[in-house]
């Protein structure tokens, strides 16, 4: 049985299951979602908790059988915690976890939590992960994209009375704090509730936010690619200083914008040829997030434009490795500034119209 996650507190005021399965790479959700269940199974008198860590591919799941087979002497109801930090547990343990789903069917006194991190399509598809969303209740838990985090801000400042002013006021606070804390949700979560502790419940000026809440904001390159295909122009600027303080690599910075501008170049050319956008965008595996943003971005781009900003990471990749091009700088930050900008402008919406080749 799958859940989203905002279904989970009200499925745990109609009744607990002996199965729950958490995966996800938000460690604020995941750690929020299994305080629920614990603190839901504690009320219903699971007075004991086992957890075991599966590191390596020898671990011994012998102890999470017998864990899972037999009641403790002292507590007539407990948790069997499983923590699965690679998302992979090995050929002896999917026959394990099998069992243990099978176990929990019909088990009062017994209630399993997995913890899992982000699995991909062929994990879920295989047959422990099946068993246990069949006998069990699965929450998926997905990190709060940049679009979607001032509403989550604004959510989580309600739980605590608080709340933005109407209209555009409140809505340039938000967007400032979303930027303050963009991907790093814990971080988040903490600014949130020193919001609580500094001032009373009611209304939050900016200025007040401003002056409380740190920049906190974590990026990574992929994040950073999506930011350049759909033009977000300051957002990009903020994140390349935030990669580059946080000591990124910056051949992966342009391996990343290389990447993308060589996909469009491909899907380009496909289209030239008289491909279909769909298929060509499936041939060159573009799928996704990435695909919505090339179906809008390609009608527009000229050849022309797609070659000179080939040309342009080919300097770029010399820049990166200690060479120079000249008219470019030689700081290999700076060029690649240079190049993300060139290709956001281009991605920018409104700011042009379709370009012929």
């Amino acid at each position: 049985m799958q859940l989203a996650p905002a279904q989970l507190a009200n499925h745990l005021q109609k009744g607990l299951r002996s199965l729950y399965v958490l995966h996800g790479d938000e460690p604020l959700l995941v750690q929020e979602a299994s305080d629920a269940i614990r603190a839901t199974a504690r009320a219903q008198g699971f007075s004991e908790r086992t957890v075991h860590t599966v590191a390596g591919a020898h671990f011994d799941w012998s102890e999470v059988l017998a864990a899972g087979g037999s009641l403790s002497l002292f507590a007539d109801r407990q948790i069997v915690e499983v923590r699965i930090p690679s998302g992979k547990p090995g050929k002896e343990g999917s026959a394990a976890i099998q069992q243990l789903a099978e176990q929990a069917v019909g088990n009062d006194s017994m209630l399993f939590l997995f913890l899992l991190p982000r699995l991909d399509r062929m994990t879920r598809n295989g047959a422990w992960f099946g068993a246990l969303e069949a006998h069990g209740v699965s929450v998926q838990l997905e990190p709060v994209e940049r679009a979607a985090l001032p509403q989550w801000i604004a959510q989580r400042l309600a739980r605590q009375g608080q709340r933005v002013a109407a209209g555009d006021e409140g809505q340039r606070t938000l967007q400032f704090f979303a930027d303050r804390v963009e991907g790093n949700l814990l971080a988040a979560h903490q600014e949130i509730q020193k919001l609580g502790l500094l001032f009373p419940e009611g209304e939050l000026g900016f200025e007040q936010v401003e002056g409380a809440v740190l920049n906190v904001a974590r990026y990574d390159v992929f994040k950073l690619s999506e930011a350049v295909l759909a033009g977000q122009v300051q957002r990009v600027q903020r994140m390349l200083d935030g990669l580059r303080a946080e000591g990124e690599a910056e051949v992966l910075v342009h391996y990343t914008l290389a990447e993308d501008i060589r996909a469009l170049k491909r899907v380009k050319d496909a289209m030239d040829q008289g491909r279909p956008l769909p298929m060509a965008l499936r041939e060159q595996r573009v799928w996704g997030l990435k695909e919505r943003l090339f179906e809008r971005v390609l009608p527009r781009l000229s050849a022309v434009a797609l070659d000179n900003l080939l040309y342009s990471a080919h300097l770029v990749d010399g820049i990166v490795k200690g060479l120079k091009a000249p008219g470019w700088p030689t700081d290999g930050w700076q060029a690649l500034q240079r190049l993300a900008l060139g290709l956001c402008m281009e991605c920018v919406p409104g700011a042009r119209g379709p370009a012929k080749g």
